[in-house]
């Protein structure tokens, strides 16, 4: 299950690109937006700053923007670095430890597929994708 982390980054990201030609968007303009709080935005806009998706300033003027066009924002990427790991199951999560069952797990290939199908698919889909309106 995606959390409200990952979620709200997304908005996030979708706002910031709407509002591009407004250079740096201070957070209390999204969190009003989104109806998110600030305090919980902040922490999410820290993770994808340090992770080089948004660049951040402080004091008059200041706020967030994109650092690439929305284009270049994939939905996997965000929710890896919101999520930590997409791995539908523990054995396949990112350091993990070998299972000690896999040789003889039934059901590791239909994990490994499913968790190739979700990488897949929110690879596939971009921040440009998810501002259009539903329906486009």
């Amino acid at each position: 299950m995606i959390s409200t982390r990952g979620r709200y980054a997304l908005r996030v990201l979708i706002d910031l690109a709407e509002h591009a030609g407004e250079n740096y968007i201070p957070l209390k303009d999204v969190a009003g937006r989104q109806a998110i709080s600030v305090k919980y935005l902040e922490r999410i806009m820290a993770e994808l700053k340090k992770a080089g998706i948004i660049e951040g300033t402080h004091g008059k003027g200041g706020g967030y923007r994109l650092v690439k066009s929305p284009e270049e924002y994939r939905v996997g990427d965000i929710l890896r670095i919101t999520e930590g790991d997409l791995a539908p199951v523990a054995c396949l999560s990112n350091g993990s430890e070998p299972c000690e069952r896999s040789e003889k797990c039934r059901t590791i290939s239909m994990w490994r597929k499913f968790d190739e199908i979700t990488n897949d698919y929110f690879n596939n889909i971009t921040i440009s994708d998810l501002m259009k309106k539903s329906g486009e």
